[in-house]
C-alpha cells in the first residue's frame, strides 16, 4: 500500500491553487468536528479499468469495474479478488464500452442490488452476498414500456423504495443520440415496493450520483454534464420531488465532475467532483476537499462511517477519517 504523495493544509478559508491540487484541504472550522484522525488516504486496490459504485457490505468492500463487466471485492485479510462476473451484461455480446454494473447497494434484507448498464435494468442478485452468483431478478427495466438507457446510481429509503438515475453512459455512444436510446430524456426514477416505476425528474441533462439525507425529506442528485456541473437538492413529497434548487456549483476546472456521492448519519455529504472529493455539511457549506490526481467516480462509507472508500479511475482508496 502506498500513501498519497500529498500534504495536509490546515489554513482556514484557504483554497489550494487549482493547477496543482494535492492532498487534504479544510475550508471551514467544522471540518475538525468531522475528521479527527489526521490520516491520509491509501491505495488498497489498483490495476483496474474504471472503478465505480463502491459498497461496504457484510465485512467486505465491493466495487464495479464497468468496462470489464465485473464486481470485485476487497477485504483486509484477502486483498482484491473477483466477486461477480458478469455483473451488468448477461448476454453474448455487447457494443457498450461500459456493459457491467455501476452503482451497488444493499436492500433492507441485505441482498445486493445492482445498476446494470448492459442489461439496462435495476436488478437484485439472486444469491446470498456470501456466495455470489450471476443470477439476477429484474426490479425494473422499463418506464412506460420503453427501456432504460443505463441505470447508473441508486439509493434505498427505509420503506424499501429505490431511487435511481438513468443517464446514457452505458449505451454504445454514451450519448443522447444513440440509436438504442428509447426514453427521450435522462430521468430520475423511483421503484415503489409494489414494483411500480415513477418518474421523478426529467429535466437534468446527466443525472448521476444520488443520496438521501438522514430524515429522508430531501434528496441530493449530482449532474455529471461538464456544461452543467451542479449538485441539485429536492424536497421529497410522497411520490414526487419538488422545490428543485442548486446545492453547490464547483468553480474548479479539473478532471472529473459531480458524480457518485454518499451522505452519512450526520448529514455530511461526500461527493466526487472536479479534482477529487468534495465534503459539504447538510446546508451545502463546503467543509473541505480531498484532491487526487485522477478523476473520482464514487465513494462509500464503512459500516461505522469512520472510513471513506473512493473509486478513482483505475484505483480504490481508503481514507480513515475518524478515530
Amino acid at each position: 500500500m502506498r500513501y498519497v504523495t500529498a500534504f495536509v493544509l490546515l489554513f482556514a478559508a484557504f483554497r489550494l491553487p487549482a493547477q496543482n491540487p494535492k492532498g487534504v484541504v479544510r475550508m471551514d472550522e467544522e471540518f475538525y468536528r468531522v475528521f479527527t484522525s489526521g490520516k491520509l488516504p491509501e491505495v488498497i486496490s489498483k490495476g483496474h479499468t474504471w472503478t465505480e459504485g463502491p459498497l461496504w457490505i457484510a465485512g467486505r468492500l465491493l466495487f464495479s469495474d464497468a468496462p470489464s463487466n465485473t464486481v470485485y471485492q476487497w477485504t483486509e485479510a484477502g486483498g482484491t479478488s473477483v466477486y461477480l462476473r458478469p455483473s451488468g451484461f448477461t448476454g453474448e455480446k455487447s457494443a457498450s464500452r461500459e456493459p457491467g454494473s455501476n452503482g451497488l447497494l444493499a436492500d433492507l434484507q441485505g441482498n445486493l442490488v445492482l445498476c446494470q448498464h448492459g442489461d439496462r435494468r435495476m436488478a437484485r442478485m439472486d444469491a446470498p452476498v456470501s456466495h455470489p452468483e450471476s443470477r439476477f431478478i429484474t426490479l425494473a427495466d422499463r418506464y412506460k414500456n420503453q427501456r432504460f438507457s443505463s441505470p447508473n446510481d441508486a439509493v434505498m429509503n427505509s420503506a424499501g423504495e429505490i431511487f435511481f438515475t438513468d443517464p446514457p453512459y452505458g449505451l454504445p455512444s454514451q450519448s443522447d443520440a444513440d440509436p438504442g436510446k428509447e426514453i427521450p430524456f435522462n430521468g430520475v426514477y423511483k421503484i415503489k415496493t409494489n414494483g411500480e416505476v415513477i418518474l421523478l425528474v426529467d429535466s437534468l441533462t446527466r443525472p448521476n450520483g444520488i443520496a438521501l439525507f438522514p430524515d429522508e425529506k430531501r434528496i441530493l442528485i449530482a449532474n455529471s454534464d461538464p456544461a452543467k456541473p451542479h449538485w441539485y437538492l429536492y424536497d421529497i413529497d410522497g411520490d414526487r420531488l419538488k422545490n428543485g434548487r442548486l446545492f453547490y456549483t464547483p468553480a474548479e476546472k479539473l478532471p472529473g465532475g459531480p458524480d457518485g456521492l454518499k451522505i452519512d448519519r450526520r448529514g455530511i455529504v461526500y461527493s466526487s467532483g472536479p479534482g477529487g472529493i468534495f465534503i459539504f455539511n447538510a446546508d451545502g457549506k463546503l467543509l473541505g476537499n480531498l484532491w487526487l490526481d485522477e478523476p473520482v467516480s464514487n465513494c462509500a462509507l464503512s459500516e461505522d462511517q469512520k472510513t471513506l472508500y473512493i473509486t478513482n479511475n483505475t484505483r480504490v482508496w481508503r481514507w480513515k477519517m475518524r478515530n
